[in-house]
Formats: C-alpha cells, sequence, structure tokens
C-alpha cells in the first residue's frame, strides 16, 4: 500500500509512520531527506535518530529521492520517506528551475513502486499566503506535490494533535 501522511508541524505524522512501519511486517527502509545545516537541524535528526529501531535501513537522500526509492524496491520492503517537504526545499535550493520536473519523475516513481511506502509531508497550505517569493512558490509546489501524489497513492491520511484522520482509502 502506498499512504501520504499529511499534517502540520509537531501533528504527530512521523510517529504514525513509524508506527505503520513497524505493523508492515516488512523489512523497513527509512529515507531522511533532512540536512544538517544548523544546530537546532542538527538536534531535531538526532531526536528521530534515536526514536527509530535500530535494525531499521536508515538512507539518508535529500535530492535524489526517486533513484533511492528505485533501488530499494522490493515488495518485502517497507519505505519510509520522511518527509517530502524537506526535499521539496532541497529541491528548489538545488535548482528550481527543475521542480516540476523533479516532482513528475518522483510522482511517476512512486505510482510504479512494488513496496509498501510511507511518505511523510508537511500541510503548509492552511496558513497566511507569504510576502516572500520563495516561500509562496514552496507553497504552490508543496500544494502541486500532494495532489498528484494522492491520486497515485491508495491512502491519504490527515494528523492533527496525534490524530489520524483517514481522508482517502483503498476500501
Amino acid at each position: 500500500m502506498k499512504q501520504l501522511i499529511l499534517g502540520g508541524a509537531r501533528s504527530g505524522k512521523s510517529h504514525y509512520a513509524e508506527q505503520q512501519a513497524s505493523a508492515s511486517g516488512k523489512k523497513v527502509v527509512y529515507i531522511a531527506t533532512a540536512t544538517a545545516g544548523d544546530e537546532e537541524m542538527r538536534q531535531r535528526i538526532s531526536l528521530h535518530q534515536q526514536q527509530r529501531p535500530t535494525h531499521w535501513q536508515l538512507l539518508e537522500e535529500p535530492i535524489k529521492l526517486s533513484e533511492a526509492l528505485l533501488q530499494h524496491d522490493n515488495e518485502k520492503h517497507c519505505l519510509l520517506v520522511d518527509c517530502l517537504t524537506l526535499w521539496l526545499s532541497n529541491q528548489l535550493a538545488e535548482d528550481e528551475g527543475l521542480i516540476e520536473e523533479s516532482q513528475k519523475i518522483l510522482i511517476d516513481t512512486v505510482a510504479g513502486l512494488k513496496s509498501d511506502v510511507l511518505l511523510v509531508s508537511n500541510e503548509v497550505g492552511q496558513g497566511i499566503v507569504p510576502v516572500n517569493k520563495l516561500a509562496r512558490k514552496f507553497i504552490d509546489e508543496s500544494g502541486r506535490l500532494h495532489q498528484q501524489l494522492t491520486k497515485v497513492c491508495d491512502q491519504l491520511v490527515f494528523l492533527t494533535a496525534g490524530i489520524a484522520q483517514i481522508l482517502k482509502s483503498p476500501d
């Protein structure tokens, strides 16, 4: 099953995804997209690492997410990506002009995977429209990415204060 897991900051998305991965009974490949650009982010990454089971395979891939997914695609695997909004930020910083192509490749990749997939991402479109042009582009691209992924995912889960709401289900 392919799941897109959305929610705001500190909504419980990662914890929910990790529970789903554990419950899958499959080999978990955790694909982290964060980069430790400052001390606060290093601390966040460290906390996430401490909370994860040590037997999970960890890949740190801030840019080439589609390649990482394809490399580890196996029907006996559960691929957990945390998180798409960091990947999107990394993409925008790397080359803003390639963002649409990168998203299309990711969507096509996810659609074709045999693995169970858990995609964690921040819902950022429910706040105010920022004054900053790059921030507006990020919000726009994030919304487009989520809409397209919802089409290829079996389930869409939205988390609020640790409570999961199933918005789309294969049933």
